[in-house]
């Protein structure tokens, strides 16, 4: 692997851990606090998706200068951190689909 393709490797990696942490955090911990009284399910998953969408919103920063993405990219790519299946489709409509040789 290039180290030109590093940054968007950690990127897509950071926004599928996000997502994931995310949707679990939506689906399986808050119905287990509100309907089974386990309030320590959204403590433990609250944390870890923390971390992973400040981590996340870091390499949006680092990616949007490293390949000169415009202000509209990094918007949305913001705006997918925060709606569930956002990490998904960002990284489907573009980062998947950016041919070898061209930039992210």
């Amino acid at each position: 692997m290039s180290d030109n393709r590093r940054t968007i490797d950690l990127f897509r990696k950071a926004g599928v851990a996000e997502g994931i942490s995310f949707l679990l955090l939506l689906g399986i911990a808050m119905p287990l606090k509100y309907m089974a009284g386990i309030p320590e399910a959204v403590k433990y998953t609250g944390w870890i998706h923390g971390l992973l969408f400040i981590y996340y919103c870091y390499l949006v920063i680092v990616a949007g200068q490293e390949y000169k993405w415009s202000f509209g990219r990094i918007f949305l790519a913001f705006l997918a951190s925060l709606l569930p299946f956002g990490p998904f489709i960002f990284d489907r409509m573009f980062l998947r689909t950016a041919p070898e040789g061209q930039k992210a």
